[in-house]
């Protein structure tokens, strides 16, 4: 568990646009507190068997850590890709005031 209670929960979009929608969606239902969306991200993977090369967005949120599974679980759901990266990183210290407001970011 995170020592602040916050955590930084990173996602790849196949665009500015799905990413831009997702991370609305789970704003307005209070499952994350914030989204940055980072455009431009060039994804180099391995999929079903082959060496990929593509275009995507990150997507920067943060969220009270005890909301992590909802979280997934959302994102799963609203997610086109089948296997979509859904990544918790403990925020193990920050500046307290912004903590707060993540924190209280109404469910």
């Amino acid at each position: 568990m995170s020592p602040t209670g916050v955590s930084v929960v990173l996602m790849t979009a196949p665009d500015e646009e799905k990413a831009a929608v997702m991370a609305r969606t789970l704003v307005e239902e209070g499952l994350i507190a914030c989204a940055n969306l980072v455009p431009g991200v060039r994804s180099l993977y391995r999929w079903e068997g082959k060496v990929c090369d593509e275009r995507e967005v990150l997507v920067v949120m943060k969220c009270d850590a005890t909301r992590f599974e909802a979280l997934r679980a959302r994102v799963v759901s609203l997610h086109p890709y089948s296997v979509p990266e859904v990544l918790q990183l403990d925020v193990a210290a920050g500046h307290q005031p912004y903590l707060d407001w993540v924190l209280g970011a109404p469910p």
